[in-house]
């Protein structure tokens, strides 16, 4: 797993920006610094950019880079 930053789309910071607005608790499937994959239940509490890079912080304090996000809700998000 590369620590390189792949820079995500605008449809998935709208995607992901959505679902925090409207508080619902989304499926969420990515790759953890270990590179292994991990599926948790959360809601998106925000969403940020720190030096360069897109994060998405969640209800319970989880911390995810957008670009190690492989699934939402069972969708691949387009630009990722």
């Amino acid at each position: 797993m590369t620590n390189h930053y792949q820079p995500v789309g605008c449809a998935v910071q709208r995607t992901l920006r959505n679902y925090q607005q409207s508080g619902q608790l989304v499926e969420l499937v990515y790759r953890d610094e270990a590179g292994q994959v991990q599926t948790i239940h959360e809601v998106v509490r925000d969403l940020f950019s720190r030096a360069g890079e897109d994060f998405m912080l969640t209800g319970r304090g989880k911390l995810v880079r957008l670009d190690h996000l492989i699934l939402v809700n069972g969708e691949t998000l387009a630009g990722t």
